[in-house]
């Protein structure tokens, strides 16, 4: 099973504002008709019940959205870039990842259709005639289009079951999950015969749940040692978890202690999930004959366990029941627990950022809208020189140079453009 991918994706760039005029032959005052760029396209992830695995994120690891087109005469807008929209299954989440080598959420897919943007396609900008005033009515600078984000992205499907089972290799699970549903798993006397998470449908009276098998896990499961590493992530979804425990090991108790262990070095919420600590292959002589013993050493660590034959059904109905039960209960305490969270509007500020810093006997200048504009002037004109100008006292750029104590004579950069301060 595909269940973990890292891609990479690009939005796509706002196309760039242009300078334009009106020239028509019976038209006595032009003046500037610009379009606006448009915008560039975003990349969303969507949740798709028909996508069962992440096996097309292992062959293409980069994806980009279109970008947006440049603007026309007229002041005719230029479209506006596609959004690109991947589909994963139902349950993966979606994380940043980060420079340290972890990764930040950004959202848990649960639902079909659900979806999130993990990369916003940049802005277009404007044409000369948002430039337009009383004192420049033929103003010859645009704002280049915005770059689109680009990101790593992690991909993690997590299986959406009610009930897990968990254990060591040849406990059991498979011919559990094969006797109380309609599940097919692969069923042999040797380790790991299970290689990746199985769901069954259980029925129980009038009620039914979801029964995840979880491949086998062992010491140094937290590590990556054995398969268990890959699927422990899987238990993270399930609401509660049957403990599957061998009969016929040397020491069941010791057994659950250490699968509980694995479990919280690789995240401690998962050991206080609930669990019905269940003891199987009671229909073997040498388990029945230490019933008693076992039940004496669950006992001594506080814990108390059913017993089960998976190969022959004894005891199975009850534990089904005791799962369901075990379930409702869970999913009415989550219910009465979750509020409502109240919607918090933080209102940006309209200001373009602008900060002003010193290198070497530089001024420079960050202010994205700024740079914007710089990027697409040509700056050879007095004219255009004399606009720019109105455009950096407008913005609060000059009164932020002034602040950092730029004086005539010193050099100023912003963005690809550096000039003398007078």
């Amino acid at each position: 099973m595909f269940d973990r991918a890292e891609i990479v994706v690009r939005a796509g760039n706002g196309g760039d504002g242009i300078v334009s005029f009106r020239r028509e032959k019976f038209v006595p005052f032009g003046g500037p008709d610009g379009g606006d760029g448009g915008d560039g396209g975003d990349v969303a992830i969507m949740a798709d019940s028909s996508v069962t695995d992440l096996r097309v994120f292992k062959r293409k690891r980069f994806y980009r959205a279109n970008d947006g087109r440049a603007g026309k005469g007229k002041k005719k807008h230029g479209k506006s870039g596609e959004n690109l929209i991947l589909t994963v299954p139902v349950g993966t989440v979606v994380s940043y990842k980060t420079q340290i080598g972890g990764h930040a959420l950004i959202a848990d897919l649960e639902q079909p259709e659900q979806q999130v943007v993990v990369a916003k396609g940049g802005k277009g900008g404007l044409g000369n005639s948002h430039f337009a005033s009383s004192i420049n009515q033929a103003p010859q600078i645009a704002q280049k289009g915005e770059v689109g984000e680009e990101n790593s992205i992690i991909l993690e499907m997590r299986l959406i079951a009610d009930v897990g089972i968990i254990g060591y290799p040849n406990v059991g699970k498979s011919t559990l999950l094969d006797m109380v549903s309609a599940a097919k798993p692969k069923i042999a006397d040797y380790p790991f015969t299970t290689r990746e998470p199985i769901l069954g449908m259980v029925e129980v009276g009038q009620r039914s749940f979801v029964l995840a098998e979880i491949p086998g896990l062992i010491d140094g499961a937290h590590l990556g040692h054995g398969l268990g590493h890959g699927f422990l992530r899987h238990i993270i979804r399930t609401k509660i978890l049957i403990h599957l425990i061998d009969g016929s090991s040397a020491s069941p108790a010791e057994d659950m202690i250490r699968v509980n262990s694995e479990m919280s070095l690789f995240d401690s919420a998962l050991a206080q999930k609930p669990q019905l600590m269940v003891v199987n292959k009671i229909d073997l002589p040498q388990v029945r004959a230490r019933l008693g013993e076992i039940k004496d050493a669950f006992n001594s660590v506080g814990t108390t366990a059913l017993f089960v034959s998976a190969a022959t059904g004894e005891n199975v109905p009850e534990l089904m029941a005791e799962t369901m039960k075990m379930l409702a209960q869970v999913s009415a305490e989550k219910e009465a627990g979750e509020r409502i969270p109240r919607k918090v509007f933080r209102p940006q500020p309209r200001r373009i950022s602008i900060s002003v810093h010193k290198e070497g006997n530089t001024f420079v200048v960050v202010a994205p809208g700024v740079e914007r504009i710089v990027a697409r002037a040509d700056v050879t004109g007095s004219e255009v020189q004399w606009q720019l100008n109105r455009q950096l006292q407008r913005l609060g750029v000059s009164k932020a140079l002034e602040k950092a104590g730029v004086k005539p004579g010193d050099r100023v950069r912003c963005g690809n453009l550096e000039w003398e301060w007078q």
